[in-house]
């Protein structure tokens, strides 16, 4: 019998949870048995489908509520579809809540053999990879610590290492990793991106739509428990944008031209999320031209983490000139990097009349500015400072007093 070619596979898959309608108080549950109006049903994913094949890596986003974290749960077997199917092969890691599988009682060592354990692994197993698991956690001094005792953060750095040390047929991560310091994020990105290689699949639930972008082939795009998208990433986070900004997404919509991808490119041309103050860097995108246009604009925005908009430029004053339909382009925008060390947003789009719904944006990526950490505000001047020492000519003065 052959392996099947898939590791991750939903067909119809839904999950239904009882609501009611009255407050859960035992006055409420009385009220309750009496009255049987005000038990209704809730859909919090519905008619889902998706695979996901081995060393492929799928991303879920979607607002809160959306049906993100039930879809990993039922993936985990923490709860079973109410319809449907829903078929994983090969031993699961999930990292769906921070300290989910820890007893707060034991110490962070006894936890790692028991997490270890039920995630599958051996006792030699566990004692041959102990100090790497350690290691990436980074809890050398607070291993033998009751992890009661411990942050949100050495929750998710020592389950994280536990997961991906099962060496897990399929990954499963839960916006958990947003926990995590900004190192700790690129180190945890990096060992997915090695565990992919292999031939681990992931499903990542995550609002970091640059780790999305820089982690999956592909992303499901729910919406009030239903999938919305499911295609190329780059489409589904154009998607995944149109719906919180009102808008409903239609592959066969009327808008001339498609924004197909972002990524920033550091001083050396590679695509980062970190970048050091004072250099150059390269805000890239892509755009699909479903309609001819004449002179369509194009621009760039970069912003605070709090939304503060601290640059904006585009091709307003040149003439861009005429783009057939058909066409596909990528603009490069370029600038200096003047900013403090702190978290930013960078967006690019196009648009192609004065009319307010006649543009189209790409997603958002994040970054990290380096090298300017005593600088505080939303610019770097890169201001000079000349101290001259008038002691001297005191002291003369003072002198020539007496």
């Amino acid at each position: 019998m052959s392996s099947p070619t898939y590791a991750v596979r939903l067909v119809d898959a839904g999950k239904r949870y009882v609501k009611y309608d009255d407050v859960p108080t035992l006055i409420g549950f009385a009220k309750r048995l009496r009255a049987r109006n005000t038990r209704g049903e809730l859909w919090a994913v519905r008619h889902l489908e998706f695979e996901v094949a081995p060393g492929e890596t799928v991303g879920i986003i979607g607002r809160n509520g959306a049906g993100k974290t039930t879809t990993l749960q039922m993936l985990a077997g923490v709860t079973a579809p109410t319809e449907g199917s829903v078929s994983v092969h090969g031993r699961v890691s999930p990292l769906i809540a921070v300290g989910v599988g820890f007893h707060p009682e034991l110490t962070g060592r006894e936890n790692v053999y028991v997490n270890g354990t039920v995630l599958g692994m051996r006792r030699r197993d566990l004692d041959r990879q102990f100090d790497e698991i350690v290691s990436f956690a980074e809890l050398e001094k607070f291993i033998d610590t009751p992890v009661k005792f411990y942050s949100s953060g050495m929750l998710v750095r020592l389950g994280f290492a536990v997961a991906i040390a099962a060496r897990p047929d399929v990954l499963l991560v839960d916006e958990v990793l947003a926990v995590g310091d900004l190192p700790f994020q690129i180190k945890c990105f990096q060992r997915i991106a090695e565990i992919r290689a292999a031939g681990t699949a992931v499903v990542v639930v995550s609002h970091n739509l640059t780790a999305v972008r820089n982690l999956c082939s592909r992303v499901v795009v729910m919406e009030s428990g239903s999938p919305r998208f499911v295609g190329p990433t780059s489409e589904g986070i154009s998607a995944y944008h149109e719906l919180i900004e009102g808008r409903q997404h239609d592959t066969t919509t009327t808008a001339p031209v498609r924004v197909l991808g972002t990524e920033l490119l550091g001083a050396s041309g590679e695509p980062t999320v970190r970048l050091q103050a004072g250099e150059d860097a390269t805000l890239r995108f892509e755009v699909e031209f479903l309609q001819t246009l004449q002179d369509p604009v194009f621009g760039i925005t970069l912003e605070t983490d709090s939304g503060i908009v601290i640059y904006q430029d585009s091709t307003f004053v040149e003439k861009s000139g005429r783009f057939d339909a058909g066409r596909r382009i990528r603009c490069a925008a370029r600038f200096r990097v003047s900013l403090p060390t702190g978290t930013y947003s960078a967006r690019a789009g196009i648009k192609w009349s004065t009319h307010e719904d006649a543009i189209r944006m790409g997603h958002m990526l994040l970054f990290f500015v380096e090298g300017r950490p005593f600088v505080v505000g939303t610019a770097d001047m890169n201001a000079s400072f000349e101290l001259d020492d008038l002691s001297a000519a005191v002291n003369q003065d003072s002198s020539e007093a007496k």
